[in-house]
C-alpha cells in the first residue's frame, strides 16, 4: 500500500500543519513516510502546499509529481494541481472558499465547507483541522484515533487547544463519510 495526498491552499491557512500531523500519524502507526513542504514566496499568500507519502512498505523518492489526492483549500490551488490527480484518486474540495467544481469525471470529488465549519465550531482558522479529518475519513489511510492522539501530543503545552482542534477533525471525518455516501 502506498498513498499520497497533496495539503494546497495559501500561505497563513495551516496547510503544511495539516500535512505535518498526517506524516506524524503514520509515523506513529509504523508506516514508512516521506513529509515535503513547499516554503518561499507561496507563505505570503500565493499557493502554499506540502506533498506526503504514507506507505508499507520504503518508499522509492519523496517527490510525487502525480499524487493518489488532493485536499484543495483554495481556488488557486484547484486550478493548479487538480490535473495532476491519478485517476481513481479524490479531490477534496474547500467548498466554502471554491465555487467551482472538479471538471475532471475520472476522479471522486468531496466537497467539505471547512471555513464555515471551523467558524461554526468556533476557531475561524481551524480549516485545515476539518480538512485533515475529512482527508483521513476518505483515505482510510490512517485511523482517526491516531490523528487526534497526535493533536494531544503536539498542544500538551497548550492543552486549551486540544479540545478544539480534536472537534475540528472529528466534524471533518463526519462530514466527509456522509460526503461519500451521498456520491458512491
Amino acid at each position: 500500500m502506498q498513498r499520497e495526498v497533496k495539503f494546497a491552499g495559501f500561505g497563513g491557512q495551516g496547510i503544511l500543519s495539516a500535512g505535518k500531523f498526517l506524516a506524524e500519524a503514520g509515523i506513529e502507526e509504523g508506516k514508512e513516510v516521506a513529509w515535503v513542504p513547499s516554503y518561499g514566496p507561496e507563505m505570503r499568500g500565493g499557493t502554499a502546499y506540502c506533498t506526503v507519502v504514507l506507505a508499507d512498505h520504503p518508499i522509492g523518492s519523496p517527490i510525487v509529481n502525480a499524487p493518489m489526492d488532493l485536499v484543495a483549500m483554495n481556488r488557486p490551488s484547484l486550478e493548479k494541481f487538480e490535473d495532476t490527480i491519478k485517476p481513481g484518486g479524490f479531490i477534496l474540495v474547500n467548498s466554502s472558499l471554491i465555487p467551482d467544481r472538479v471538471k475532471r469525471t475520472d476522479v471522486t470529488e468531496i466537497l467539505i465547507p471547512c471555513n464555515k465549519e471551523a467558524n461554526d465550531l468556533g476557531n475561524r482558522k481551524g480549516a485545515n483541522m476539518v480538512a485533515l479529518g475529512a482527508y483521513v475519513a476518505c483515505s482510510g489511510v490512517i485511523k482517526l484515533e491516531t490523528v487526534l492522539s497526535i493533536v494531544r501530543t503536539e498542544f500538551q503545552r497548550k492543552p486549551q487547544f486540544i479540545e478544539a482542534n480534536n472537534a475540528l477533525i472529528k466534524r471533518g471525518a463526519e462530514l466527509a463519510l456522509q460526503a461519500l455516501e451521498a456520491v458512491l
